[in-house]
């Protein structure tokens, strides 16, 4: 016997005690899947057979399974269950999580329940409970389906017990195998002769069909790449071939190149065919006149094809593994692959708030407004001038048999492609919902964005991105972030991107040294990379440029209503310049070797995001160089300068040829004096853009896409066309290539570096080639610094590389620093990812957001 059970249900075993229905459920579904009335006894009274505790444990069973439902998980409750009282709650239960109840009684014989009983010393009641049990079982088996339990399954034998085989069914509306891709089309309403255009250039071809039928005819379209057509349903009313777009479409699902969903115009033509008594209005009078035209031959049986046709389809499809849902009407989160006369009602309505707009027309609740969902939804049903894109959803209804066009949306691609309609058919009562217009308005997304929820950002999150699955961003690193980004933060329609922290390299023991770059080229070796990039790390600020070629990009792609073209910002989010005009000065300039080096043209895009440094260092930290290392070499200058006199002196008064403490200070005294030319080469005058250097490093993104598959050599030649047409103020980062098979290349990479910091600059960076590495599963250091002896004086002290301070400092730790890198790493390129795939300024926040929190981790600033 084989019971087929939909992959998402609520199970009630019902069967008196004794007929085996735990034994059943721990045969035929996993332990987790099952709630035993007897397991909660024994959580909420440490006694399974309490029941004086049942009352509670059914209570704790009815939320677990709520819990269970909620997230989609078939679940089976083992209790009695043969009285309709205690079966109603959980049917409620399922009604309410849009789930099928299904019934499995096991209808066993007394005597046999009651010899299982007595073999367990725990079921010491007496055989009058079963009779009674049995007794309710048989009274109520008839009212099941009242009950609202449709699928029920009795098993009478043992034998019939053990026969039994468990097929879970995939529901109608769970097509999450298919993959497509698929081109989803908008609302037809009878223009065949726009989606015979539209099809054709989108590549579909009619080919023979193999039927021979006097209404279907014998050909269909087929798309020679295997493409499938995709309608959003409402077929029908109001246009000239109605009755011809019933039979592409039918014809198209019917041979495996079309799929569809109804629309609530095709389910009222489904009604009149089956001659219900409907009103012919709002179109359905030109979808009857056409079936009425119908030679008296075919007219009956032809109506009841298409009916049966229409009627067939199901209320939504969820495809593509669960990424992508496409209802007439759309389909909010909760309702996505369950079943219910709810859940097709909103599919073909959407959620009808009972107001009536001046039109006439009713007013449907803003369901895509607060959409939350992963899938993305395709729909239509309301008339759009363009395609509407809200939070992972896009309305592809623009109007056709109004006088706008029929639209597809390719999918993966997420590209349009739209004809117009040859003629307004049927005029509108409301005019089309605008996206935006050519006048300044903002899209419907961007005016969403306007208003950040901080309940998307504040308390305890676990992000998922693409390259490590779960980063958790704990609630007091939430609450600092929320602090700096409320009161310091740029527009937040420009932060896309914060880049990671980096982790140094490992601690060199090279007498005098703390950092050197055999240590970064060991770390990598360790992790399998054999080619490496090692970048010259300026001496200046992390800075994160997004420019637009224009006003109008800005507007368009950022939603930024005003005249700003770009933005500077540090990685903490904030503006860069207090001052504007040098930001707008850098931006033009920019721009204007964008524009020479045909950047636009090359990447196809209308915006840029870059990772630069920016120089001088004292442009951004004027008040830390002021307050901390102009103090302390202040300080450290005048006190060594009078302690080496005191000494001096007092040597002579006694006569000593040789003071060890004073040759002690004069050393300090040198380390002093090295401490301050070390900051002082990171300083200058900024009194306008020409003190200015900017040195790119990474493009990170432009138009539909990320560059991070590309390594670092192409990112470095890339900008470096780019600095060559503003030589003023870009600078192009030098770098070499590095085999970490070959000893010769090695050793002249170290000698680069040690030429870098001979002569005052920080140091190097050592990056794998490729910019994403992994070694196995685990993702590799995206980057590790390596700075120069003078440089690390900056950070640590002037006396740092004294043997006893040296000897301290290189028990430091990088575990914890590296694991924050990594994870900001992921962030970083997560945020960038959704944003290019246009996602709700939310979930790009959400990441950038989470960079931010986790610098409030506790690790030491001098890594």
């Amino acid at each position: 016997m084989k019971i087929e059970l939909p992959q998402l249900s609520l199970v009630l075993l019902i069967g008196p005690s004794g007929s085996g229905k735990s034994t059943f459920a721990r045969r035929h579904f996993l332990p987790t899947e099952v709630l035993s009335s007897d397991f909660c006894r024994g959580l909420v009274s440490n006694d399974e057979n309490n029941q004086a505790a049942t009352s509670d444990a059914f209570d704790l069973l009815h939320i677990i399974v709520a819990k269970r439902l909620e997230r989609g998980l078939l679940t089976v409750v083992d209790a009695t269950n043969v009285q309709p009282e205690s079966r109603r709650p959980l049917v409620k239960l399922a009604k309410q999580m849009h789930v099928l109840p299904v019934a499995i009684v096991l209808d066993m014989p007394e005597k046999l329940c009651q010899a299982r009983n007595q073999e367990r010393p725990d079921r010491n009641f007496g055989p009058h409970v079963v009779r009674q049990q049995r007794s309710q079982l048989r009274k109520g088996l008839k009212g099941l389906k009242k009950e609202g339990i449709r699928n029920v399954s009795v098993l009478s034998t043992t034998e019939e017990v053990e026969s039994v085989t468990i097929q879970r069914v995939p529901l109608w509306n769970d097509r999450r195998g298919e993959h497509g891709p698929f081109d989803i089309i908008g609302d037809l309403h009878g223009c065949a002769s726009e989606l015979e255009q539209l099809l054709e250039q989108l590549g579909y071809q009619l080919v023979p069909s193999g039927e021979n039928s006097p209404w279907w005819g014998d050909r269909y379209y087929q798309h020679p790449e295997g493409r499938q057509a995709f309608f959003v349903g409402d077929l029908v009313d109001r246009g000239p071939r109605v009755l011809d777009c019933v039979k592409i479409v039918r014809n198209m699902v019917q041979h495996g190149s079309g799929l569809c969903v109804p629309g609530n115009h095709d389910m009222k033509l489904v009604r009149a065919l089956r001659g219900k008594d409907v009103q012919r209005r709002h179109g359905l009078e030109q979808s009857m006149a056409e079936v009425d035209a119908l030679p008296d031959g075919i007219r009956k049986p032809y109506s009841l094809a298409i009916a049966d046709f229409l009627d067939g389809l199901v209320s939504h499809l969820v495809l593509d593994d669960g990424k992508l849902v496409v209802a007439h009407a759309g389909m909010k989160e909760a309702f996505q692959g369950r079943s219910s006369g709810k859940v097709r009602e909103f599919a073909l309505f959407g959620e009808p708030t009972g107001e009536i707009d001046e039109h006439g027309l009713p007013v449907r609740a803003d369901w895509a407004a607060e959409y939350r969902g992963s899938a993305m939804v395709v729909f239509g049903h309301t008339p759009v001038a363009e395609p509407l894109w809200l939070n992972n959803t896009v309305n592809i209804d623009t109007g056709c048999v109004f006088g706008g066009k029929l639209t597809a949306l390719r999918y993966p691609e997420n590209q349009i492609v739209s004809v117009a309609a040859q003629q307004t058919y049927y005029e509108t009562a409301r005019p089309f919902l605008q996206q935006g217009s050519a006048d300044g308005d903002l899209s419907a997304q961007q005016q969403h964005d306007d208003l950040l929820d901080i309940d998307d950002v504040r308390g305890k999150r676990i992000i998922s991105t693409s390259l490590q699955r779960n980063i958790t961003i704990r609630e007091e690193n939430a609450t600092a972030a929320l602090e700096v980004m409320s009161r310091f933060a740029a527009n937040p329609k420009w932060l896309i991107y914060l880049p990671p922290t980096m982790s140094p390299c490992g601690t060199s023991e090279l007498p005098g040294l703390l950092e050197h770059p055999a240590e970064a080229f060991d770390y990598f070796q360790q992790q399998q990379v054999a080619q490496v990039v090692c970048q010259e790390k300026h001496m200046g600020s992390r800075a994160v440029v997004v420019i637009c070629r224009d006003a109008n990009a800005a507007r368009d792609r950022f939603g930024v209503n005003e005249e700003e073209t770009g933005i500077v910002y540090t990685r903490t989010g904030r503006r860069f310049f207090n001052d504007a005009k040098i930001e707008a000065d850098l931006l033009d300039r920019l721009r204007n070797a964008m524009n020479a080096s045909g950047f636009w043209e090359t990447f196809e895009t209308d915006w840029a995001c870059f990772d630069c440094e920016l120089m001088p260092w004292s442009a951004k930290a004027q008040e830390l160089l002021r307050s901390q290392y102009a103090a302390v070499g202040a300080a450290g200058t005048a006190a060594l300068e009078k302690t080496i006199a005191a000494l001096t002196a007092a040597g002579e008064r006694l006569d000593l040829e040789d003071l060890p403490e004073l040759t002690l200070f004069h050393q300090r005294q040198t380390n002093v004096q090295k401490f301050v030319e070390a900051y002082r080469q990171y300083c200058w005058p900024v009194d306008s853009i020409d003190d200015l250097k900017l040195a790119p490093f990474h493009l990170l993104a432009t138009e539909g896409r990320t560059h991070t598959h590309h390594n670092h050599v192409w990112h470095m030649q890339t900008l470096a066309r780019v600095c060559q047409a503003q030589s003023g103020l870009l600078l192009a980062t030098q770098y070499k290539e590095v085999d970490l098979t070959v000893p010769a290349a090695v050793t002249e990479a170290i000698e680069w570096w040690q030429t870098l910091t001979d002569r005052g600059g920080e140091g190097m960076v050592v990056k794998p080639l490729e910019w994403i590495a992994r070694c196995g599963q685990e993702l590799v250091q995206p980057a590790v610094k390596c700075r120069g002896k003078e440089y690390l004086r900056i950070i640590y002290s002037p006396d740092y590389d004294t043997p006893e301070n040296l000897n301290r400092l290189r028990k430091r730790g990088l575990g914890r620093k590296r694991s924050l890198a990594l994870r900001e790493f992921a962030l970083g390129i997560e945020s960038l990812e959704r944003f290019v795939r246009n996602e709700p300024l939310r979930r790009v926040h959400e990441c950038v957001f989470g960079v931010l929190a986790l610098e409030s981790e506790p690790v030491d600033p001098r890594l």
